[in-house]
């Protein structure tokens, strides 16, 4: 009698344990699935870019040095490896397309074109797609990492190969932006 309680007891562990592994096994799919949907986003954004440089070249013609940085921060997006330096160079991305569309209230002609406005809102729904799926992909990370370091994971992890994922992160510039104050001319 002891001996089937003592197998049951071993049976409901091993079955819990195997739980907890194909949990962490889940979420760390989920967390792959979730960067690869961010890339998705920004593939789309990196196709938009050379559509909208080309608008803003007819009209300012003389900014050269902004639509160059926009070029040069989108090839660098494009061959970024890896979370962190991914996260750096679509910072710096960004900032470059920020300055690009600022350009449109110097230009007023350019600002009325249709084909610079629907570029506008194509890159614009692209940004906040691209930041919902940061938000998805790092509450995947965040309960993915929480099961992993918490009991019974962290005993199972580390023994199946179970590393911490990293965050999608805004890179230094990007985060001294969020941090300052924003800057009203009028």
């Amino acid at each position: 009698m002891s001996l089937l309680i003592f197998l049951a007891l071993v049976a409901v562990v091993a079955f819990w344990l195997l739980g907890v592994y194909n949990n962490l096994v889940a979420l760390r799919q989920r967390s792959k699935q979730a960067f690869s949907d961010i890339n998705v986003q920004l593939k789309q954004r990196h196709d938009l870019i050379p559509n909208l440089v080309e608008t803003v070249k007819g009209y300012a013609t003389h900014e050269k040095s902004t639509l160059e940085d926009v070029v040069k921060a989108r090839n660098a997006a494009v061959s970024a490896q890896g979370p962190a330096q991914q996260g750096a160079a679509e910072g710096a991305l960004t900032g470059a397309l920020s300055r690009l569309i600022a350009l449109s209230e110097a230009y007023p002609d350019l600002k009325a074109n249709q084909n610079f406005q629907q570029l506008q809102t194509e890159l614009s729904d692209i940004e906040n797609k691209i930041s919902a799926a940061r938000r998805f992909l790092n509450n995947t990370v965040a309960e993915y990492n929480a099961t992993r370091e918490g009991f019974p994971g962290f005993l199972i992890a580390p023994r199946f190969g179970f590393e911490p994922i990293d965050y999608f992160e805004l890179a230094d510039a990007e985060q001294q932006a969020v941090e300052s104050p924003p800057k009203v001319e009028f």
